[in-house]
């Protein structure tokens, strides 16, 4: 019974694989978008992590997760006479490529951690029933490869320990590889490890070639590591007296950026109570309460990890929900369901918690991103300007070499005066009494969602507004959950506005010549 539910939970995550919310930003800036400027030449956009004198983004688990599968595609593409590959087939190549790795390696970890047949019918399904494995783990982020990293190298711990006779060369060598990986992917990675590797202290007495295997094997990786990002990040050339004279050590410059709270108050302080009494219970929702429940003997090495992790990435300041990915199938794989007569109505409440969640994370959070870049990019119209407003960042490098031409704007949340004359500045001034015509001139957007209000009026022709706003193309599946004015609009006014005009829209503008002041 449970792996009839097991597959139908698979299928589940394949649905939200293929819808194309957009969590955040990272999920594109932090990899793909930098990866596939570089194997298909995209105009692409660089965040400060990649273009600052220091770097802390390290490419070389970029060039593992996202690089090779890259390569292939362009080499199978290309090697069929497609051409060149678009970068929406890329981006639903990349989801496709975690839902398998999730599927595959996280799924196949938990089977290993969990050891006690019963307990494993019930671990699998709990995992696989997660939005966090919907959503996230199906999602390009940095946390979501972070959580398989975590997961396989705690069961080589395992599988090193229980090795009594021999020193389990490959597992250790494997491990060594694995930690540095993990720690160039995210610096947080060791929180997840540092309890559980004290398990290896005795078994490195009786073998300590095992301790050799995994010190030659990091040392090795670890130069790999550092040569690939010297190359990456060095103009011109890559010579190896590089590596001697200005070596780029990723994971050094992202732990001295973030040892500056100045620095982490530019991404929001956060009070040290964020990651167990919010962003916890916000990734585990009824399975929260019962890690208060669970008996000494349930401490099993992946709730240790867990755990100490959790309590070791709230000593710093800054702290978002997506940390913890790592944590979430380690608990999961944990914790006890509630007993009889309780248990139908906690799984109920799960079963609700997580479509809630998952339908709200998946499909409808900032689900029209994605989708509006990928229309302008097959649009015949020329388009010179596109202004985002009250938007997540959008993915340039989907636009298909458009943004050689096309201007993308992000004006985030700027006041609505302030973004008018943004996009002003933009359109053709007014030299006659008549509309100007804009031959040879591309045409003006502006993407918003339908919820914002401050637009209404320009909406309207009867308005003798300074600019007139219309509709070119519009996503339905999309919520703008920071665009939540409860204080000023109240509660009920605030959901019926953000959720009834949900949809992100296209909005081509031009100016009003007649308009008074223009």
């Amino acid at each position: 019974m449970w792996r009839r539910i097991y597959f139908l939970l698979i299928l589940v995550r394949v649905y939200f694989a293929l819808s194309p919310s957009y969590l955040h930003p990272d999920e594109n800036f932090q990899g793909p978008e930098v990866i596939a400027g570089r194997v298909f030449s995209y105009p692409v956009h660089e965040t400060w992590e990649f273009t600052s004198a220091n770097p802390i983004r390290s490419t070389f688990p970029l060039w593992l997760a996202y690089g090779w599968p890259m390569y292939l595609l362009r080499w199978l593409w290309e090697g069929f006479g497609y051409g060149e590959v678009s970068p929406s087939v890329v981006y639903w190549t990349l989801r496709v490529l975690m839902l398998s790795l999730s599927v595959v390696l996280e799924d196949w970890a938990v089977q290993e951690l969990v050891q006690s047949p019963r307990a494993r019918r019930v671990a699998v399904p709990l995992i696989a029933s997660s939005y966090v494995t919907w959503t996230f783990q199906t999602h390009t982020f940095s946390n979501s490869l972070e959580t398989l990293l975590v997961s396989w190298s705690l069961v080589l711990i395992r599988r090193i320990v229980e090795d009594k006779k021999r020193s389990g060369v490959l597992a250790s060598s494997i491990l060594g590889f694995l930690v540095v990986v993990g720690v160039f992917n995210r610096i947080t990675f060791p929180a997840f490890l540092l309890l559980p590797c004290l398990s290896l202290l005795p078994h490195f007495q009786r073998k300590p070639f095992s301790l050799v295997f995994i010190a030659a094997a990091a040392l090795f990786s670890a130069f790999l590591a550092i040569s690939v990002d010297t190359a990456f990040y060095t103009p011109g050339d890559f010579a190896f007296s590089s590596l001697l004279r200005h070596p780029v050590i990723t994971p050094l410059n992202n732990f001295i950026y973030n040892s500056n709270s100045t620095n982490l108050a530019q991404h929001g302080i956060h009070p040290r109570y964020q990651h167990f009494l919010i962003n916890l219970p916000q990734l585990l929702g009824p399975a929260f309460p019962l890690l208060f429940f669970l008996r000494r003997a349930h401490l099993s090495p992946a709730l240790i990890s867990a755990i100490s992790g959790v309590a070791l990435l709230s000593i710093f300041p800054h702290q978002e929900a997506r940390f913890l990915i790592p944590a979430v199938p380690l608990i999961l794989s944990s914790i006890r369901l509630p007993r009889h007569p309780h248990t139908k109505l906690w799984i109920t409440s799960w079963i609700i918690f997580n479509l809630a969640l998952g339908v709200l994370m998946g499909v409808y959070h900032q689900g029209g991103i994605v989708p509006v870049q990928m229309h302008i990019a097959k649009t015949n119209e020329t388009v010179s300007h596109a202004f985002w407003w009250k938007t997540y960042s959008p993915p340039i490098w989907l636009l298909n070499g458009k943004n050689e031409e096309l201007k993308t704007v992000d004006l985030m949340g700027k006041p609505g005066n302030e973004m008018l004359k943004e996009v002003k500045t933009a359109l053709p001034p007014c030299r006659t009494r008549k509309p100007p015509k804009i031959e040879g001139r591309g045409a003006v957007y502006l993407i918003t969602p339908r919820s914002a209000d401050f637009l209404s009026p320009y909406k309207n022709t009867k308005v003798r507004e300074a600019i007139s706003l219309e509709e070119v193309w519009s996503y339905r599946q999309h919520l703008n959950l920071d665009d939540m004015d409860f204080a000023e609009d109240g509660v009920w006014k605030t959901l019926g506005r953000v959720v009834g005009d949900r949809g992100l829209v296209i909005w081509r503008v031009t100016r009003n010549c007649w308009a008074k002041g223009e």
